[in-house]
């Protein structure tokens, strides 16, 4: 009786471990090789319990998981929320033991429907497509929270080529299998064809996703554009202070007039704050300047508008000065950042609920691309660019991806750089180049393999100048979105079930 309780204990260790080690996978550790390894214990960890015992080592892992890579909520909570540590703790730990619930659904169902033996290929194939499915699921429930995916991992690594083929899914499905297939080559009761087969099957997956990632899925539209993009470095506490409005709007003006001139010049999200029809004169200067200049000037600031029934609607917004066109308003709001869930009833609770600028609408769907030195741009404000199917309607319309953020409120955690990674992602899904503008760090130009070409670092003032090439064509995630993995999945899920059933029978 002891030693199965050691053995119980030693399981639930594991779990969290391995959990933990998905985060070490992505930044800013970035030790792609702790992600198959993660998902080949997780795998193995899954044989020989019953679903009731494999549901708790799912939820262990991914309690491990959230509570190692998406901690930097308490700082949220806590710093810039003004939480108590007692409570900020509370939420970030209801926070993490929730998320958790989607791994130990993962493993629920998976004992319970699809795992047959160790060395079953099918069950293997099943695990991987039901950890898609479920970080899909994770992306859209709720709102969704679709961080730290697997497939981040492979940004600089060998499974980066299948990116621009399937999207991050695609990468975490390969995970996920890739570790099944590790596992069941250990299997002592296979036969000599179900070895040799698992191990032609494993260097073909990576191999071919090494040779996919050197090929061109896309091609220049035109000759380079010059970007200077702006990072002000303002303090969070500072940023909606009525007292500290004119030296703001003075920091960038005065950055923008005594840079060198580039056809694109961008700012970060809401670096004007104060709404756009109360800011109007000053924006006019600033758009005569950037005229001057044959520049186009983007910007994030929030916008005012009356709706159809007579409502004044608040939106978190991106405009466009000088040389180009168009306004965009932000569709994907980041829950009691910028919107309260259930707002009648927690706001003014405690002060978290009460953030500045927390009562923002969604913008409307089928917005168009920004227009900019006759180049269509994709605009994404923050939170947007983690969605990677949102992510692809725009960018299958336009030349240049771009994205706005204000990561002040993550503070000094590992927050900033994940968002920064997986805004990398999107753009070696899409096949285009991408301009990040950040208040604080880090602002960076990344090339359509999702390199990283110029960077400010985090925390200072400063102008980042460099090139962007506008690219045309489309990848196959582009063209397809995820639907041929979708129905892949399904597939293997009703076929693995099927099986299952026929062998008890």
């Amino acid at each position: 009786m002891q030693s199965i309780q050691h053995s119980r204990w030693i399981r639930h260790l594991l779990a969290l471990l391995a959990g933990g080690l998905l985060t070490l996978s992505l930044a800013p550790f970035e030790l792609w090789p702790l992600a198959p390894l993660s998902c080949a214990l997780f795998y193995l960890l899954l044989q020989n319990v019953t679903s009731r015992q494999a549901t708790l080592t799912g939820w262990l892992y991914g309690f491990g998981l959230f509570a190692s890579g998406a901690s930097w909520v308490y700082v949220s909570i806590h710093d810039y929320g003004s939480a108590p540590p007692l409570l900020a703790s509370f939420l970030t730990l209801l926070f993490v033991a929730s998320l958790a619930l989607f791994h130990a659904l993962h493993a629920w169902l998976w004992v319970r429907y699809f795992r047959s033996s160790r060395h079953s290929l099918p069950g293997a194939l099943a695990f991987a497509a039901l950890w898609v499915a479920l970080e899909i699921f994770r992306g859209w429930f709720l709102t969704g929270f679709p961080w730290l995916y697997a497939g981040y991992s492979q940004l600089s690594g060998p499974l980066a080529g299948l990116a621009p083929l399937g999207g991050v899914w695609l990468i975490s499905f390969a995970l996920a299998f890739s570790g099944a297939l590790v596992i069941q080559l250990f299997c002592h009761h296979m036969q000599r064809h179900q070895v040799v087969l698992r191990t032609l099957l494993l260097p073909t997956l990576w191999l071919s996703s090494m040779l996919l990632h050197q090929h061109e899925w896309t091609r220049p539209a035109g000759a380079p554009l010059s970007v200077a993009v702006f990072q002000g470095n303002i303090e969070q506490n500072l940023k909606w202070d009525p007292d500290q409005l004119g030296s703001q709007l003075d920091l960038y003006r005065e950055m923008t007039l005594t840079a060198s001139s580039a056809d694109i010049l961008l700012w970060p999200e809401t670096a004007v704050p104060l709404f756009q029809d109360s800011a109007q004169p000053w924006l006019d200067f600033m758009h005569e300047r950037a005229l001057e200049r044959g520049s186009t000037l983007i910007t994030g600031i929030p916008i005012r508008h009356i709706d159809p029934d007579g409502h004044r609607r608040f939106y978190n917004g991106i405009t466009v000065l000088g040389e180009g066109s168009g306004e965009y308003l932000k569709q994907k709001l980041v829950p009691f950042g910028e919107y309260v869930p259930l707002q009648d009833w927690l706001r003014g609770l405690i002060e978290f609920f009460d953030l500045p600028m927390s009562d923002f609408a969604r913008g409307p769907t089928g917005q168009p691309p920004l227009q900019a030195r006759g180049h269509s741009i994709a605009p994404y404000i923050c939170y947007e660019v983690v969605y990677p199917e949102f992510a692809t309607k725009l960018a299958a319309q336009s030349d240049i991806l771009l994205t706005i953020s204000n990561d002040t409120w993550f503070g000094r955690s590992i927050g900033p750089l994940q968002h920064l990674q997986m805004a990398q992602m999107r753009a070696l899904e899409a096949g285009r180049w991408m301009i990040r503008g950040t208040n604080n760090g880090v602002s960076v130009l990344v090339d359509p393999f999702g390199q990283i070409t110029a960077e400010i670092p985090q925390f200072e003032q400063a102008i980042l100048h460099g090139q962007v090439v506008p690219m045309q064509g489309l990848t196959p995630y582009l063209r397809f979105g995820s639907w041929p993995l979708s129905i892949l999945c399904t597939l293997l899920l009703l076929f693995t079930a099927r099986q299952k059933r026929k062998h008890r029978s």
